[in-house]
């Protein structure tokens, strides 16, 4: 929010600058949804305006696309690769954008924000050889 924006710089004296009111409610932020692997289970909130907003919680589908033809599928996560945002999420095995997951078609990387869009995309990353 712009109203603390400027607060981490310092006054033109030398001073530092103090937050001078509490954050409203319009203003404070929601928990992370931290969206894992599992049976499909969705949130929806309330957003500001009354807009919704869904959350993926779990689940065990994406929607991959393969850059080469095109086409995408719906397909079974089998397992979380691996996840560049945060040391404690590739250890624990939470989906968000930017994380690679492997799935039937092949080790994919996801391009949507699950807690903020309630669905699972990707990008092929490779893919399985047909024998």
């Amino acid at each position: 929010m712009p109203w603390h924006s400027s607060l981490r710089k310092r006054k033109l004296t030398g001073g530092k600058k103090r937050v001078y009111r509490a954050k409203k409610k319009y203003e404070q932020g929601g928990y992370p949804a931290e969206t894992i692997l599992g049976e499909p289970k969705r949130k929806t909130s309330r957003g500001l305006g009354g807009n919704t907003k869904v959350r993926a919680l779990s689940d065990k589908y994406a929607s991959v696309t393969d850059p080469k033809t095109g086409k995408t599928q719906k397909t079974e996560i089998t397992r979380v690769v691996r996840n560049a945002a945060n040391v404690d999420y590739n250890r624990r095995g939470v989906i968000t954008k930017g994380a690679e997951i492997e799935t039937a078609l092949g080790l994919a990387k996801v391009t949507s924000r699950p807690g903020n869009d309630g669905i699972i995309n990707g990008v092929l990353i490779t893919g399985k050889e047909k024998s």
